[in-house]
């Protein structure tokens, strides 16, 4: 079982939560820079590292909220939180 900690209700079991995949970049500011290729890749291929991944997960059975957090994605452990700012409310 994956111990996952909401910043609003605190250490819960990972059945509470759906995970909304790698963290992404935020839109451009200027989206002609991009030709059809590059907007394929940009919204299709998500990181898939081994080690360390910036995520989103919703709390779907507890406080309904979104935040952010770093799992690693071979030993599942959750390494860091982000700052409070980054909660992803």
């Amino acid at each position: 079982m994956l111990a996952i900690r909401c910043p609003w209700c605190g250490v819960r079991n990972e059945f509470e939560f759906v995970n909304g995949g790698p963290s992404k970049p935020r839109r451009v500011d200027d989206a002609a820079e991009f030709d059809d290729a590059a907007w394929v890749v940009r919204l299709t291929v998500g990181p898939n590292p081994k080690g360390p991944l910036l995520e989103k997960w919703w709390h779907a059975r507890g406080c309904g909220r979104w935040f952010t957090l770093t799992r690693d994605t071979l030993t599942h452990a959750i390494s860091a939180e982000p700052p409070d700012a980054d909660r992803g409310d």
